[in-house]
């Protein structure tokens, strides 16, 4: 059974940076495309980034795009999340999510493409 772990969230000022991760267990993590969404407070689930099974191909909310990065090391079976000029808008509780299928065009940003989830983990940003 693939299980998901995210680590990395913390309190953080306003412009400063952070790096989540996401491990995962018990699959071919290979297999795996792998997205990151977020949840604010009173807000509903948002898309934040996704990347292909080889890392050949990302994908951003228009919201990060230019600031955060997602990245794979599919020999250490983690997904990344490098967030920089981080905002207060961005605090929200960051989770990892896993699709064992092919994903093509739109369907990289939709949650309910996505099979597997992890916990998630917080992140604050303070202004």
């Amino acid at each position: 059974q693939v299980q998901l772990v995210e680590s990395g969230g913390e309190l953080v000022q306003a412009g400063g940076s952070l790096r989540l991760s996401c491990a995962v267990s018990g699959g071919a993590f290979n297999m795996y495309t792998m997205a990151w969404f977020r949840q604010g407070p009173g807000k509903e689930r948002e898309f934040v980034a996704a990347i292909s099974r080889r890392g050949g191909s990302t994908y951003y909310a228009g919201s990060v795009e230019g600031r955060f990065t997602i990245s794979r090391d599919n020999a250490k079976n983690t997904v990344y999340l490098q967030m920089n000029s981080l905002k207060p808008e961005d605090t929200a509780v960051y989770t990892c999510a896993a699709c064992a299928g092919f994903l093509i065009g739109d369907t990289y940003y939709y949650a309910r493409s996505y099979d597997v989830w992890g916990q998630g983990t917080q992140v604050t940003v303070s202004s």
